[in-house]
């Protein structure tokens, strides 16, 4: 399937419990916006994580993937092609299409 155009392809898994949030499905390809439209700037990990609140998330508690400020849930472990978003500059890395975001949820209940 060809991406819409002025998107990219971005493969997105979800794990660690996280999937439930998404339908139940931990593989995902995102036809994702070459630009943010808020300010027209690439698309970056920061705008994706908005755009999947806003198209993507089917749990009524978004607060376990993001808080009301947009910002990640904590105990969540993000890699971007393999890497730690720490070392990729977190939400303002870049994507480019063809990349793979992971998220991992490292909080469990007990």
């Amino acid at each position: 399937m060809a991406p819409e155009p002025d998107t990219m392809p971005i493969s997105v898994d979800f794990l660690g419990g996280l999937e439930t949030l998404f339908s139940n499905n931990p593989h995902h390809t995102i036809s994702l916006p070459l630009l943010n439209p808020s300010d027209s700037s690439p698309a970056n990990v920061g705008f994706l994580i908005s755009h999947l609140v806003k198209n993507h998330l089917k749990h009524p508690r978004t607060e376990f993937f993001v808080h009301s400020d947009g910002h990640l849930t904590p105990g969540i472990l993000v890699l971007i092609n393999d890497a730690d978003w720490e070392l990729e500059g977190e939400e303002e890395c870049k994507l480019q299409a063809g990349d793979k975001v992971v998220f991992v949820s490292t909080m469990h209940g007990g």
